[in-house]
Protein backbone atom coordinates (compact mmCIF):
# COMPACT_ATOMS: atom_id res chain seq x y z
CA UNK A 1 0.00 0.00 0.00
CA UNK A 2 1.19 3.08 -1.34
CA UNK A 3 1.99 5.63 1.61
CA UNK A 4 -0.60 9.10 1.83
CA UNK A 5 1.72 12.23 0.07
CA UNK A 6 2.96 14.53 3.51
CA UNK A 7 0.57 17.66 4.47
CA UNK A 8 2.02 20.67 2.72
CA UNK A 9 0.75 23.68 4.31
CA UNK A 10 -1.80 26.01 1.58
CA UNK A 11 -0.23 29.41 0.61
CA UNK A 12 -2.83 30.80 2.55
CA UNK A 13 -2.23 29.65 5.57
CA UNK A 14 1.38 30.51 5.33
CA UNK A 15 0.23 34.09 5.01
CA UNK A 16 0.20 35.35 8.52
CA UNK A 17 3.40 33.28 9.43
CA UNK A 18 5.24 34.72 6.32
CA UNK A 19 4.73 38.39 8.31
CA UNK A 20 5.75 36.81 11.36
CA UNK A 21 8.40 35.45 10.02
CA UNK A 22 9.97 39.10 8.88
CA UNK A 23 8.57 40.40 12.20
CA UNK A 24 11.47 37.78 13.78
CA UNK A 25 14.10 38.68 11.03
CA UNK A 26 13.88 42.74 11.78
CA UNK A 27 11.55 43.56 9.12
CA UNK A 28 13.38 42.39 6.03
CA UNK A 29 15.00 39.12 5.25
CA UNK A 30 15.87 37.31 1.63
CA UNK A 31 13.67 34.29 0.10
CA UNK A 32 16.07 31.90 1.91
CA UNK A 33 15.91 33.62 5.33
CA UNK A 34 12.21 33.64 5.70
CA UNK A 35 11.40 30.38 3.92
CA UNK A 36 13.54 28.96 7.23
CA UNK A 37 11.67 31.03 9.45
CA UNK A 38 8.10 30.15 8.63
CA UNK A 39 9.30 26.32 8.22
CA UNK A 40 10.78 26.93 11.68
CA UNK A 41 7.44 28.74 13.04
CA UNK A 42 4.84 25.92 11.36
CA UNK A 43 7.46 22.89 12.84
CA UNK A 44 7.40 21.46 9.27
CA UNK A 45 9.08 17.97 8.52
CA UNK A 46 11.70 17.01 6.41
CA UNK A 47 9.36 14.96 4.46
CA UNK A 48 7.21 17.93 3.86
CA UNK A 49 10.13 19.96 3.23
CA UNK A 50 11.03 17.67 0.37
CA UNK A 51 8.04 17.15 -1.73
CA UNK A 52 8.81 18.80 -5.57
CA UNK A 53 6.77 21.01 -6.85
CA UNK A 54 5.59 19.00 -9.93
CA UNK A 55 8.65 18.02 -12.28
CA UNK A 56 10.56 20.47 -10.87
CA UNK A 57 14.01 21.36 -8.16
CA UNK A 58 11.79 23.93 -6.64
CA UNK A 59 10.03 22.29 -3.42
CA UNK A 60 6.42 22.66 -3.09
CA UNK A 61 6.48 24.80 0.10
CA UNK A 62 8.73 27.27 -1.90
CA UNK A 63 6.37 27.82 -4.91
CA UNK A 64 3.41 28.15 -2.04
CA UNK A 65 5.54 30.25 -0.06
CA UNK A 66 6.05 32.30 -3.33
CA UNK A 67 2.76 33.05 -3.82
CA UNK A 68 2.23 34.36 -0.01
CA UNK A 69 4.77 36.85 -0.65
CA UNK A 70 2.72 38.05 -3.84
CA UNK A 71 -0.68 37.90 -2.11
CA UNK A 72 1.33 40.49 1.20
CA UNK A 73 2.90 42.56 -1.67
CA UNK A 74 -0.46 43.23 -3.34
CA UNK A 75 -2.46 43.56 -0.32
CA UNK A 76 -0.01 46.33 0.69
CA UNK A 77 2.22 44.47 3.66
CA UNK A 78 4.89 43.81 1.70
CA UNK A 79 7.77 44.89 -0.69
CA UNK A 80 10.98 43.42 -2.43
CA UNK A 81 13.91 45.12 -3.82
CA UNK A 82 15.79 44.30 -6.70
CA UNK A 83 18.30 42.28 -5.33
CA UNK A 84 15.51 39.85 -3.24
CA UNK A 85 15.36 41.44 -0.26
CA UNK A 86 10.89 41.55 1.22
CA UNK A 87 10.45 43.73 3.67
CA UNK A 88 7.52 44.41 5.57
CA UNK A 89 6.33 48.06 4.53
CA UNK A 90 5.67 49.02 8.43
CA UNK A 91 6.88 47.38 11.79
CA UNK A 92 4.17 48.45 13.17
CA UNK A 93 1.53 45.64 11.48
CA UNK A 94 0.03 43.57 14.35
CA UNK A 95 -0.64 39.99 13.72
CA UNK A 96 -4.03 40.30 15.22
CA UNK A 97 -5.42 43.06 12.62
CA UNK A 98 -5.07 40.39 10.39
CA UNK A 99 -7.00 37.97 8.67
CA UNK A 100 -5.37 35.49 5.63
CA UNK A 101 -9.15 35.25 4.58
CA UNK A 102 -9.54 38.94 3.57
CA UNK A 103 -6.48 39.42 2.29
CA UNK A 104 -6.92 36.60 -0.45
CA UNK A 105 -10.38 38.02 -0.96
CA UNK A 106 -9.44 41.40 -1.49
CA UNK A 107 -6.15 40.42 -3.67
CA UNK A 108 -8.76 38.28 -6.03
CA UNK A 109 -10.83 41.36 -6.04
CA UNK A 110 -8.13 43.48 -7.17
CA UNK A 111 -7.17 41.12 -9.71
CA UNK A 112 -10.30 40.75 -11.51
CA UNK A 113 -11.03 44.66 -11.72
CA UNK A 114 -7.51 45.10 -13.50
CA UNK A 115 -8.40 41.76 -15.56
CA UNK A 116 -11.29 43.90 -16.51
CA UNK A 117 -9.16 46.54 -18.02
CA UNK A 118 -7.04 44.37 -20.10
CA UNK A 119 -4.54 44.46 -17.83
CA UNK A 120 -3.14 40.63 -17.71
CA UNK A 121 -2.35 39.13 -14.42
CA UNK A 122 -1.79 35.67 -13.45
CA UNK A 123 -3.87 34.48 -10.20
CA UNK A 124 -3.61 31.75 -8.05
CA UNK A 125 -7.72 30.97 -8.12
CA UNK A 126 -7.24 27.69 -5.67
CA UNK A 127 -4.86 27.83 -3.13
CA UNK A 128 -4.26 23.88 -3.14
CA UNK A 129 -4.18 23.85 -6.76
CA UNK A 130 -0.63 24.51 -8.75
CA UNK A 131 -0.67 27.00 -11.69
CA UNK A 132 -0.82 25.17 -14.93
CA UNK A 133 0.76 28.11 -17.38
CA UNK A 134 4.69 26.66 -17.13
CA UNK A 135 6.79 29.28 -15.84
CA UNK A 136 10.02 30.43 -16.96
CA UNK A 137 12.01 28.95 -14.56
CA UNK A 138 10.18 25.23 -14.57
CA UNK A 139 10.80 25.21 -18.44
CA UNK A 140 14.97 25.89 -17.48
CA UNK A 141 14.85 23.05 -15.03
CA UNK A 142 13.49 20.72 -17.28
CA UNK A 143 16.28 21.69 -20.05
CA UNK A 144 19.12 21.63 -17.35
CA UNK A 145 17.77 17.78 -16.00
CA UNK A 146 17.41 16.75 -19.94
CA UNK A 147 21.15 17.97 -20.36
CA UNK A 148 24.22 15.29 -20.82
CA UNK A 149 26.42 15.13 -17.45
CA UNK A 150 29.01 16.44 -19.07
CA UNK A 151 27.34 19.21 -20.87
CA UNK A 152 25.82 20.15 -17.30
CA UNK A 153 29.62 20.43 -16.03
CA UNK A 154 30.57 22.67 -18.71
CA UNK A 155 27.66 24.54 -17.66
CA UNK A 156 29.12 25.18 -14.43
CA UNK A 157 32.21 26.02 -15.39
CA UNK A 158 30.83 28.71 -17.73
CA UNK A 159 28.55 29.73 -14.98
CA UNK A 160 31.77 30.52 -12.48
CA UNK A 161 33.72 31.99 -14.82
CA UNK A 162 30.66 34.56 -15.24
CA UNK A 163 30.65 34.97 -11.58
CA UNK A 164 34.42 35.97 -11.34
CA UNK A 165 36.36 32.76 -11.26
CA UNK A 166 39.53 31.98 -12.41
CA UNK A 167 41.67 28.77 -14.07
CA UNK A 168 38.29 27.04 -13.96
CA UNK A 169 39.00 23.17 -14.96
CA UNK A 170 36.20 20.50 -15.47
CA UNK A 171 38.18 17.07 -14.16
CA UNK A 172 34.92 14.75 -14.31
CA UNK A 173 37.30 12.18 -13.55
CA UNK A 174 35.75 9.19 -12.22
CA UNK A 175 37.32 7.69 -8.70
CA UNK A 176 37.70 11.28 -7.97
CA UNK A 177 35.79 11.33 -4.88
CA UNK A 178 32.78 12.90 -6.67
CA UNK A 179 35.20 16.17 -7.36
CA UNK A 180 33.90 17.82 -10.96
CA UNK A 181 36.26 20.68 -11.05
CA UNK A 182 38.45 23.26 -9.50
CA UNK A 183 38.67 27.00 -9.69
CA UNK A 184 40.33 29.83 -8.11
CA UNK A 185 38.73 32.76 -6.60
CA UNK A 186 40.09 36.61 -6.10
CA UNK A 187 39.02 38.94 -3.41
CA UNK A 188 39.19 42.52 -4.33
CA UNK A 189 42.22 41.56 -6.49
CA UNK A 190 44.35 40.79 -3.31
CA UNK A 191 43.74 37.18 -2.52
CA UNK A 192 42.97 34.01 -4.06
CA UNK A 193 42.06 30.34 -2.87
CA UNK A 194 41.38 27.30 -4.71
CA UNK A 195 37.70 25.82 -4.46
CA UNK A 196 36.62 22.38 -5.27
CA UNK A 197 32.99 22.21 -6.80
CA UNK A 198 30.64 19.05 -7.47
CA UNK A 199 27.72 19.44 -9.90
CA UNK A 200 24.84 17.10 -9.38
CA UNK A 201 22.30 17.01 -12.22
CA UNK A 202 19.52 16.01 -9.65
CA UNK A 203 15.70 16.15 -9.53
CA UNK A 204 15.45 14.86 -5.91
CA UNK A 205 17.40 16.12 -2.53
CA UNK A 206 21.24 16.08 -1.64
CA UNK A 207 21.67 14.47 1.39
CA UNK A 208 24.06 14.71 4.58
CA UNK A 209 25.73 11.96 3.04
CA UNK A 210 26.62 13.34 -0.29
CA UNK A 211 28.28 16.85 1.78
CA UNK A 212 30.12 14.56 3.86
CA UNK A 213 31.57 12.25 1.31
CA UNK A 214 32.43 15.73 -0.67
CA UNK A 215 34.26 16.60 2.28
CA UNK A 216 36.28 13.71 2.23
CA UNK A 217 36.97 14.22 -1.43
CA UNK A 218 38.17 17.43 -0.13
CA UNK A 219 40.36 16.48 2.37
CA UNK A 220 44.34 17.73 1.98
CA UNK A 221 43.23 19.34 -1.29
CA UNK A 222 41.45 22.48 0.09
CA UNK A 223 39.40 24.28 2.30
CA UNK A 224 36.54 25.63 0.55
CA UNK A 225 34.00 23.42 -1.88
CA UNK A 226 31.00 24.30 -3.71
CA UNK A 227 27.87 21.86 -4.33
CA UNK A 228 25.99 22.75 -7.31
CA UNK A 229 22.38 20.94 -7.95
CA UNK A 230 19.20 20.81 -10.02
CA UNK A 231 18.04 19.46 -7.08
CA UNK A 232 17.21 20.80 -3.29
CA UNK A 233 19.25 19.96 -0.26
CA UNK A 234 17.95 18.75 2.64
CA UNK A 235 18.25 20.67 6.20
CA UNK A 236 20.80 17.79 7.23
CA UNK A 237 22.92 18.27 4.01
CA UNK A 238 22.59 22.20 4.92
CA UNK A 239 23.54 21.58 8.60
CA UNK A 240 26.14 19.12 7.27
CA UNK A 241 27.54 21.76 4.73
CA UNK A 242 28.32 24.64 7.66
CA UNK A 243 29.29 22.30 10.74
CA UNK A 244 31.89 23.72 12.85
CA UNK A 245 35.12 21.96 12.73
CA UNK A 246 34.76 21.45 9.19
CA UNK A 247 35.70 22.64 6.43
CA UNK A 248 32.62 25.04 4.50
CA UNK A 249 30.97 24.01 1.68
CA UNK A 250 28.78 26.65 -0.34
CA UNK A 251 25.43 25.37 -2.04
CA UNK A 252 23.95 26.25 -4.66
CA UNK A 253 19.90 24.39 -5.20
CA UNK A 254 18.08 24.71 -8.48
CA UNK A 255 16.17 27.51 -7.78
CA UNK A 256 19.14 29.73 -6.90
CA UNK A 257 20.86 27.76 -9.91
CA UNK A 258 18.36 28.75 -12.33
CA UNK A 259 18.12 32.92 -10.59
CA UNK A 260 21.76 32.80 -11.04
CA UNK A 261 21.68 32.06 -14.94
CA UNK A 262 18.58 34.52 -15.24
CA UNK A 263 21.30 37.22 -13.79
CA UNK A 264 24.15 36.78 -15.84
CA UNK A 265 22.17 35.79 -18.72
CA UNK A 266 23.42 32.54 -19.70
CA UNK A 267 20.27 30.92 -21.91
CA UNK A 268 18.16 33.29 -20.28
CA UNK A 269 16.28 36.32 -22.44
CA UNK A 270 14.75 38.95 -20.40
CA UNK A 271 12.26 40.67 -22.72
CA UNK A 272 10.95 43.75 -22.19
CA UNK A 273 7.62 44.74 -22.99
CA UNK A 274 6.86 48.59 -23.53
CA UNK A 275 3.80 50.15 -21.97
CA UNK A 276 2.35 53.64 -22.87
CA UNK A 277 0.24 55.29 -21.67
CA UNK A 278 -2.36 58.88 -22.91
CA UNK A 279 -2.15 61.27 -19.84
CA UNK A 280 -5.29 63.12 -21.00
CA UNK A 281 -4.74 65.82 -17.69
CA UNK A 282 -1.98 66.47 -19.80
CA UNK A 283 -3.20 67.81 -22.87
CA UNK A 284 -6.17 69.00 -20.54
CA UNK A 285 -3.71 71.80 -19.12
CA UNK A 286 -2.67 73.50 -23.01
Amino acid sequence: MSQAPPNVPTFDSMLLPTVEALQHLGGSGTIEEIYNQVASLLNLSDEVLEVLHGNTSQTEVEYRLAWSRTYLKKYGLLQNSARGVWSLVSTAISLDSLDAREIVKTVRSIVKERKATNEQEHILVNSDDALEKETWHQQLHKVLLALDPSAFERLAQRLLRESGFVQVQVTGKSGDGGIDGVGIVRINGFLSFHVLFQCKRYQGSVSASHIRDFRGAMQGRTDKGLFITTGTFTRAAIKEATRDGAPPIDLIDGEQLVQKLKELELGVKIITIEAVEVDESWFAKI
